[in-house]
């Protein structure tokens, strides 16, 4: 009975919305991009850790990154590249643009098909949504059963694996049979930093596009090295309806955005006095913040 695993980790670059100041939206209600450094979605880190502990454990086992956006989005691959995957797929298309979650799902999906993995792992959701939509909807439309909020994949025995997951009342431990999609909470340990010698060996891997990009300013003999080549698929690749993709295929349609920023002269301090914290239950009430 063989243990070793096909996993492939949804990941996805995001805004870094936790440094979110008055430029970070557009006039049109999108989001300044270029006000905002892109990073590696926290929790698709978390799932990343536990992709890489069970290829520690079951020799044999390979991860791979699945990401979908615009050419810059392959450093989201490089990264779990420095952190030990075995590689990734950059789902890169101007087809894509413009999906909601459930288009988004469907491209990925679709991309899923045509990898094979035994498992998918991701994050619960995104910091530029929080949603937490993509993943339940992934394993919906590949008609796999799925577990939510989970903490830590404790132990597969080439037929089930057990997953501890961590819920508002407590921490519940299932089962379930592979083919298989996990969501991973914040709660879940931190991934693991770069490894030198990953870093060493993988630190020229690029896309084609990139490679053109770069021209002479590329080694030939690293444009030879398949494993530094990040594949790029379109929809063409990965097939399916096209009106399923990007835009077409979004019903989510955004009809207003605040931008909302906190001012100095907004906030107050609080001593640990009763008076203070009385104070600040009874307005949290007065403007139903609680309550």
């Amino acid at each position: 009975m063989t243990t070793s695993l096909k996993i492939v980790v949804l990941a996805k670059q995001v805004p870094d919305t936790r440094n979110v100041g008055k430029n970070a939206m557009k006039e049109d209600g999108t989001v300044n991009r270029a006000a905002l450094p892109a990073i590696f979605n926290p929790e698709d880190l978390n799932a990343l850790e536990q992709a890489l502990r069970l290829k520690d454990r079951y020799p044999g086992t390979t991860v791979h990154l699945l990401t979908m956006g615009p050419g810059r989005a392959a450093d989201v691959i490089r990264e779990g590249l420095f952190r030990g995957a075995d590689g990734g797929v950059l789902l890169t298309d101007r087809k894509f643009a413009g999906a909601d979650t459930l288009a988004t799902s469907y491209a990925l999906a679709q991309a899923l098909r045509k990898l094979q993995p035994h498992i998918v792992i991701a994050g619960r959701q995104a910091i530029d949504g929080d949603t937490a939509q993509v993943g339940p909807q992934v394993a919906e439309k590949l008609g796999w059963p799925q577990v939510t909020y989970a903490e830590e994949i404790t132990s597969y025995d080439g037929k089930e694996m057990v997953i501890k997951r961590r819920l508002e009342r407590g921490v519940e431990t299932v089962s379930a049979t592979l083919p298989l999609v996990v969501t991973v909470h914040a709660s879940a340990p931190d991934c693991r930093p770069r490894h030198a010698k990953q870093l060493l060996k993988y630190k020229y891997a690029k896309t084609l596009t990139e490679i053109q990009e770069a021209g002479a300013d590329y080694d030939a003999d690293l444009k030879n090295a398949d494993y530094l080549r990040i594949p790029e698929w379109g929809v063409a690749d990965v097939g399916g309806e096209e009106t399923q993709f990007g835009l077409s295929g979004s019903p989510t349609k955004v009809k207003k955005i605040e931008n909302i920023v906190f001012q100095a002269k907004e906030s107050k301090k609080l001593t640990a006095a009763d008076g203070d914290i009385d104070g600040l239950i009874k307005e949290l009430m007065a403007n139903h913040t609680i309550g």
